[in-house]
């Protein structure tokens, strides 16, 4: 095993270690493995978080043992793949982006929503961030105490030197550039026809399609400097949840 370098990396790896003097103690590593880029993090951010529990979050923050593996050399294929639940990708400080939830639309449910999808209106992330109880970097805590990213991943964006933020699960990078980069996702008009009813607000998956409205693909991808890569956007999808390369199994 040897130490992954690339152009910028050495700075970033410094902006990361500099940034461990605040409220969490994080430890974190990449490296290359033969053909793999392998991540390793006590899951503890870089910057300080809100706090948890809260109102709209039951579970607390804890240290974790997580290490993801993605390929160093990913190629764009013709046919996608799609990540549903669970991490999308990992940030250079060792939280995993997760964009999506694990509930649905449950009018039984003293919260409104539960792990029962027999709706089939799946809860979005940032479309319901008060009622989950997201922090300042549009993240929060699941029942694991695994910390996780759902929106722009503020404290990570500002603590790197670049744009380059993290991994996605097939390998290509993400990449944050602010209003360069556009969603190709818009809310779909009129009303819900099932399930919670109302306008098409964003608070659940289901209320948006892809139009192609911005310079981005279906999976929130595009080409920097000459290089296919995914974006985090301030929108949705926010994040890749399908993929043209190959999917680690890290992440399925």
């Amino acid at each position: 095993m040897k130490k992954f370098h690339i152009a910028g990396l050495a700075a970033i790896a410094t902006t990361l270690t500099a940034a461990t003097a605040l409220a969490h103690d994080n430890q974190v590593s990449i490296e290359q493995s033969g053909s793999q880029i392998c991540i390793t993090s006590n899951g503890l951010p870089n910057h300080a978080t809100g706090s948890f529990p809260n109102r709209g979050n039951p579970h607390a923050l804890s240290e974790q043992r997580l290490r993801y593996c993605v390929s160093a050399s990913p190629v764009k294929g013709s046919r996608k793949t799609d990540i549903t639940r669970g991490p999308v990708g990992i940030g250079l400080n060792g939280i995993l982006f997760r964009p999506e939830t694990a509930d649905y639309y449950d009018p039984s449910s003293p919260r409104g929503h539960s792990r029962d999808r027999s709706s089939g209106w799946n809860l979005e992330g940032m479309g319901a961030a008060d009622m989950l109880g997201m922090d300042q970097h549009n993240a929060h805590v699941d029942n694991r105490g695994i910390y996780h990213y759902h929106g722009k991943p503020e404290g990570l964006v500002a603590s790197v030197s670049g744009t380059h933020i993290g991994y996605a699960a097939d390998g290509h990078e993400i990449h944050y550039v602010g209003s360069a980069a556009r969603s190709g996702w818009t809310l779909k008009s009129g009303t819900r026809p099932s399930g919670p009813g109302g306008r098409h607000d964003g608070t659940y998956v289901e209320d948006w399609e892809y139009t192609g409205a911005g310079n981005l693909d279906e999976c929130n991808g595009g080409t920097l400097n000459g290089q296919y890569v995914y974006f985090a956007t301030t929108s949705y999808p926010f994040y890749p949840r399908c993929f043209w390369g190959e999917v680690s199994g890290d992440f399925r």
